[in-house]
């Protein structure tokens, strides 16, 4: 009897380790979002800086609305009604340069309002649709485009002129219509009336008159042929227009079945190319208004436009053709005075993006910075393909500014296009985010993480350079939006475990932020929601790889562990504000609780850490961001008593792919694992994202081979779930189609999958979040842990 007392507390001890509770269940938070509150988003001012508008739901609608604070009454918070919503809109609209003025469009109508006086004044009625609303360096004059030209509005004569002459047809035929054959029965119906007969050799004279009165004149048109016409404007000194001529590319498209269309039909979606496109081709013309002519940027004399990438080494046996390579070119960006013009070039296999000067009487660039990456051009403010990113003019009209990771971070940049002097603006390790010019143009306005890699806070800074001025201090992320007068800041903010909320500030160093929304349901608050030690571990190379850390209550420690791997690669998830993944988060918590220890892994491509953090993944998905969620699972059977047989691995489409890799590579430390949404090759997948890393699969397969986990399915050796949605428009379904056939001609028997018939490649559907999430559940508890 002694000996059975003695046993009862060991007992009782292996069981708790088995069945601790959690307040929280699966069902419970993946509801609808709702349950936990509401939440303001997307602030904007008004125009006289004492409102703010943003988006909230304080009366349960189908989706979020427009709500308003009056800085009069902060604690007042205002549904604002459509026909307010209507009157505030002011689509087509455009600054003067000291921000006085605005000219939109209204209806058929361009306006004018004075934002010191607060007054509207009609300019122009327009019986077209305006795009383009811009003003001119004489700010007495305003351009606009209608009916695909540029015309020009007069303030002071009040006249239109139109100043460009394009069409989209082609250029008729220079024979004359009197040397065409004419019908028989033209010819029957000439013969028989003489009135149409009269009436047409009445036609013929005047015609003849006109053309002889023009002295051989003839007014200058532009034919597209057809083409599609984009991005036309009017230089500041209405010296030239330019315009873009966009040929889409050829490539094939894919289409996803939906069989569970309402029609009751199985209805195809179209969807995404594949990886491997040929290019789009962009042209910039050049319209010289004064010699009435149109003539094309050369791209041909731009340094290493014939370079080939380092990885052609790889294939010695295939011979390499050195040729210009296919390239995107923004739209220009004319300086403030219409002097000059910038140009943003980026080639096709993202190895390089030149910041170029235009030469507008020829149509020559001259090259003002080239960004080589061996790997690929990205980060912060950078722009993708078709422009975008950090570039512009200072007031000076020789400075240019824009963002660079020359030093493996990103950061700003001027360039003086006189003298070619580079000048960095900010530097050390760390990025830099959204930089915009004050309303004087005497300072810079920036968010950075210069404080830590997971904060964000928002600075200013002397135009040519200087101190930093830390205007924002709590800790997290600080996303401002700055009032008109420059006095105030609105501030989204958020920390690890509190959702965002609004919030007011003087804009001003050390002043106090005071919170305006407090949208926290009393059920979500309820529950005690954990704080997440971020930590950095050794990888295999020496890396410090940072991570979010979930640790159980040693009471309820069980040795188990789950591996939680984000999606998008370049994404950011170990951070000190709300995450995007605020689901998974909750089943952090849940999991914790239950005895589980979690950690959630910002492994080499992640975001906010530079570029060689960025890229370290180039040619080998599956490789440094593999090895880091290995060398994870090492750190938490070494530092934190996780028992080596008790791990999993879980996410989703990026860390589908990763738990994919990891399951069938690394059976020896991953037991089990989740795959959702997941790539399984990567051939399959689409050019934007993969040919930055992979290359393509025709010219480089090695890179797609070694990075695609279909190839390497027969290392499966633990418990394997695949959940995907039938209508992922992103990830396709075929995906999971073709590796679970694979697995099936494999023999494997130690995995299962899970569809979705509804669901795209973000779940809507609270019952498939829940659904999904059982199972996850369900298989970690069923092969983690001591099952007695």
């Amino acid at each position: 009897m002694q000996r059975k007392l003695l046993l009862l507390p060991i007992l009782l001890f292996a069981l708790t380790e088995v069945s601790a509770q959690s307040p929280l269940s699966v069902e419970h938070i993946m509801r609808d979002p709702k349950w936990m509150g509401v939440f303001p988003s997307s602030p904007e001012w008004s125009d006289d800086g004492k409102t703010i508008f943003f988006k909230y739901n304080l009366e349960g609608d189908p989706t979020d609305s427009l709500y308003k604070i009056n800085l009069a009454n902060p604690s007042q918070i205002t549904k604002v009604h459509w026909p307010e919503e209507k009157a505030l809109a002011r689509p087509q609209s455009d600054l003067n340069a000291d921000q006085s003025q605005r000219i939109y469009r209204k209806d058929n109508l361009i306006m004018l309002e004075d934002l010191e006086k607060n007054t509207n004044t009609t300019l122009l009625e327009w019986h077209e649709p305006v795009t383009n609303l811009r003003f001119l360096a004489n700010e007495n004059r305003v351009a606009f485009n209608s009916s695909g030209n540029i015309y020009v509005f007069d303030r002071s004569s009040k006249t239109v002129s139109k100043v460009t002459n394009i069409s989209s047809g082609s250029k008729p035929s220079s024979k004359d219509k009197s040397e065409e054959k004419i019908t028989f029965l033209e010819s029957e119906n000439l013969k028989l009336l003489d009135v149409v007969r009269e009436r047409k050799e009445a036609q013929e004279k005047s015609k003849a008159y006109r053309e002889s009165i023009r002295d051989g004149f003839d007014e200058y048109t532009y034919y597209t042929q057809g083409k599609n016409l984009t991005n036309l404007q009017l230089s500041p000194d209405e010296r030239f227009a330019t315009f873009s001529i966009f040929t889409p590319a050829t490539n094939k498209n894919t289409a996803v079945p939906n069989y569970v269309d309402a029609s009751g039909y199985t209805e195809d979606l179209n969807a995404r190319s594949k990886v491997g496109n040929s290019p789009s081709k962009v042209e910039i013309g050049i319209y010289d208004l004064t010699r009435d002519t149109v003539y094309f940027v050369s791209t041909s004399d731009l340094p290493g436009i014939k370079d080939l990438p380092d990885y052609v080494k790889d294939y010695p046996e295939k011979t390499w053709e050195e040729k210009e390579r296919a390239l995107t070119l923004s739209s220009p960006i004319f300086s403030p005075d219409g002097k000059k013009t910038i140009l943003q070039v980026r080639a096709f296999d993202n190895k390089d993006r030149w910041i170029t000067e235009v030469d507008l009487e020829t149509g020559k660039l001259k090259t003002l910075d080239r960004q080589r990456d061996e790997a690929w051009v990205g980060g912060p403010g950078i722009g993708g393909g078709f422009g975008g990113g950090t570039l512009g003019w200072l007031p000076d009209n020789q400075h240019i500014y824009f963002q660079s990771e020359a030093t493996g971070y990103s950061h700003l940049y001027l360039l003086n296009v006189g003298t070619g002097e580079k000048k960095a603006l900010t530097q050390g390790n760390f990025e830099v985010f959204d930089p915009f010019l004050s309303k004087d143009k005497k300072s810079w306005y920036l968010t950075t993480s210069e404080v830590d890699p997971g904060e964000r806070h928002f600075y200013k800074m002397p135009l040519m350079g200087g101190s930093m001025e830390k205007l924002t201090s709590m800790t997290g992320n600080n996303a401002v939006v700055l009032s008109p007068d420059e006095k105030k800041i609105a501030i989204i903010y958020s920390y690890s475990n509190t959702p965002a909320e609004l919030y007011l500030q003087d804009n001003k160093a050390g002043a106090k932020a005071q919170q305006l929304t407090s949208g926290q349901s009393e059920e979500f608050k309820a529950y005690k929601w954990r704080d997440p030690q971020i930590v950095r571990f050794a990888a295999q190379d020496g890396a410090q790889v940072p991570a979010r850390l979930y640790l159980p209550e040693p009471s309820k420690k069980n040795g188990a562990a789950v591996i939680f791997v984000h999606g998008a690669g370049y994404l950011q998830n170990v951070h000190k504000w709300w995450s995007s993944y605020f689901r998974e988060y909750m089943f952090h918590n849940l999991l914790t609780d239950l005895g589980y220890t979690v950690l959630d892994i910002d492994y080499r491509a992640s975001a906010g850490y530079g570029r060689d953090w960025r890229t370290g993944i180039y040619r080998h998905m599956g490789g440094k961001d593999l090895s880091d969620q290995v060398d994870g699972a090492k750190f938490l059977m070494a530092e934190h008593g996780v028992t080596p047989g008790k791990i999993g691995i879980y996410g989703g489409s990026y860390g589908g792919f990763i738990t994919l890799v990891a399951l069938f590579n690394h059976g020896d430390v991953f037991t089990s694992g989740a795959a959702l949404r997941s790539v399984t090759d990567w051939a399959h997948y689409n050019h934007g994202y993969t040919a930055n890393i992979l290359n393509t699969p025709e010219e480089d397969p090695i890179a797609f081979r070694r990075s695609s986990p279909i190839y390497f399915a027969e290392g499966l050796q633990g418990n394997l779930l695949i959940a995907h949605g039938m209508l992922d428009v992103n990830v396709h379904f075929q995906d999971v189609v073709r590796l679970s056939q694979r697995l099936i001609e494999l023999g494997k028997d130690n995995w299962e999958m899970a569809v979705y018939p509804v669901e795209d490649h973000g779940f809507v559907e609270p019952s498939s979040w829940t659904d999904e999430y059982k199972r996850i559940l369900k298989l970690f508890n069923s092969t983690l842990l001591d099952q007695n």
